[in-house]
């Protein structure tokens, strides 16, 4: 007898055991909520479901050792193209000013026939043991065009002025009146303009070297954009360049001729 109850034990554990095994892998109708009647079964949404091996085979590459896909790679990737053509074109433009600048302040000190408040701004005036540029002791201006008149802030400073002046090698003899000096311009000899014209000339040439400078400054920041910047976009902006550097070019020549007619005409 109680072998007989051991055996059925036996057998209705392992009946449990494959029910319990095979609940998931089956479909149960719901159960409406009202009557315990049994509904339609809910339309299932997504992939049809897969074997646990076929899963498992399906994705196996997606997660291998981190590894993405073509398609994950390409769609994070974000190509980002720099404009660096405003900041090149301001830098060139900027430093080809500045030698401009630079070239008409030297020839704005060269002595010609006629006067020019400009030709004493490089002069250097020494006073109670200070050493100062003439133009911010006195302000230079044309009487007419051969005489210049010097007017010191400081009354005190005429004498140092007057010495300053006559030791500069432009050549002029400034006089005294009351308490200002007062500078005639004498005629330039034919030396004297061979020579200034000379200095006029090489000026221009080292402007103009400081132009082409700037310009290869900005066509090597171009180089070393590489692929970041659109080869055709490189083209137009290394033309910009040029038609820019040709613009100041003749700008520098424009007033290196106009000073040497100046010098000429006396």
């Amino acid at each position: 007898m109680a072998a007989s109850l051991l055996r059925r034990a036996v057998s209705c554990r392992s009946v449990l055991l494959r029910r319990c095994i095979d609940l998931p892998s089956r479909d149960f109708p719901r159960v409406a909520r009202s009557g315990g009647v049994p509904s339609d079964p809910a339309p299932r949404i997504g992939p049809p479901s897969l074997a646990p091996a076929e899963f498992l085979g399906l994705h196996a590459r997606g997660f291998a050792k981190g590894k993405k896909s073509k398609d994950d790679s390409a769609a994070g990737s974000v190509d980002v193209v720099t404009d660096i053509g405003p900041s090149v074109k301001e830098a060139a433009k900027s430093q080809m000013d500045a030698a401009v600048v630079a070239l008409s302040r030297e020839l704005a000190k060269l002595r010609t026939g006629r006067a020019s408040a400009g030709i004493l701004d490089h002069i250097i005036v020494e006073t109670s043991g200070v050493k100062m540029p003439l133009n911010r002791l006195a302000v230079v201006s044309v009487v007419d065009p051969k005489t210049l008149s010097i007017n010191p802030y400081d009354p005190n400073t005429v004498k140092e002025l007057e010495k300053a002046i006559v030791s500069s090698p432009l050549g002029l003899n400034p006089q005294v009146d009351g308490q200002r000096l007062i500078a005639n311009i004498p005629p330039l000899t034919k030396e004297h303009m061979q020579a200034m014209n000379k200095v006029v000339a090489k000026s221009c040439e080292d402007v103009k070297q400081s132009i082409r400078r700037a310009r290869q400054k900005a066509l090597d920041t171009i180089k070393k954009a590489g692929s970041s910047f659109p080869k055709d976009n490189a083209k137009k902006l290394e033309k910009e360049v040029d038609e820019l550097t040709k613009k100041f070019v003749k700008s520098a020549e424009e007033m290196c001729k106009a000073k040497e007619k100046e010098i000429i005409s006396g």
